[in-house]
């Protein structure tokens, strides 16, 4: 617990004032962040980290994270999001073709879905960020609200298991602590921050974001435990990869966009 709070902390302090200043050093800071979450995906599939699928999913994330401003110059040559997906869907098949299929089909399927899941999860953090950098203290508020609470809660009075086949430590009385947690620091929130939605769908929006969040990190769970592997990477000290920390923020923040209250 010590390891983990005093990575916690490190991470935060130097996370924060870039996400505060914005700009292209958060940009910058997404894309790594992108990048390095693709790699312990794929690693977790077997894929080595130095190869050309890597080389051509992280590329594909860079692709799909790809800042408005940029994607509309390609979109004015006639190149959007989805055209350059299919040239990457499709160089991935050719390179099971030139590898006599020791990459195979199923390995190319995972090298595109993997940067789908991460870049476009990504990409809405910066969206977010672009429409304010209120609206990504407010998420990430939500998202660190629901951990902590599902934890402590989970471990006072959690008995009865949540979905003990993928994550066998989480309880359903964690669930609804951490959903708990977030509504209370939303309703903190509405005291001192003027939101242009109604505060009462505030308050649901928070509800359905931070069961995003639960659920970003079941799935992140369950592909761990398909793979046989405890954490998605090692970067961080008693929190494992980068994925690890960010799994929450891949369902939490498109939703975001999705509800509205940017």
């Amino acid at each position: 617990m010590k390891q983990r709070i005093v990575t916690g902390v490190i991470a935060a302090a130097l996370f924060l004032p870039i996400v505060t200043y914005g700009g292209w050093p958060f940009v910058i800071l997404v894309y790594m962040m992108s990048a390095t979450a693709v790699v312990e995906a794929l690693r977790m599939k077997g894929v080595p980290a130095i190869s050309l699928p890597a080389l051509l999913s992280v590329m594909l994330s860079f692709m799909l994270i790809m800042p408005g401003a940029v994607a509309d110059k390609w979109q004015n040559a006639g190149y959007g999001k989805l055209e350059l997906l299919l040239v990457f869907v499709l160089l991935f098949l050719v390179y099971t073709v030139v590898t006599k299929n020791r990459f195979t089909f199923d390995e190319a399927a995972f090298c595109v879905l993997t940067p789908l899941y991460i870049g476009f999860g990504f990409s809405y953090v910066i969206e977010t960020r672009e429409a304010g950098v209120l609206f990504v203290f407010f998420a990430l508020l939500i998202t660190w609200a629901t951990d902590t609470g599902a934890y402590f809660v989970g471990r006072s009075i959690g008995k009865r298991k949540l979905w003990p086949e993928i994550s066998p430590n989480k309880t359903v009385a964690g669930f609804y602590g951490g959903i708990g947690s977030a509504v209370l620091v939303a309703i903190i929130l509405l005291f001192f921050v003027e939101f242009e939605a109604n505060p009462l769908w505030v308050l649901m929006a928070t509800a359905l974001l931070s069961v995003a969040g639960q659920i970003g990190d079941l799935a992140e769970s369950a592909m761990k435990r398909h793979y046989g592997v405890k954490d998605s990477g090692t970067l961080l000290p008693g929190h494992g990869g980068i994925l690890d920390r960010t799994d929450s923020w891949l369902f939490v923040f498109p939703l975001l966009h999705i509800l509205q209250l940017l």
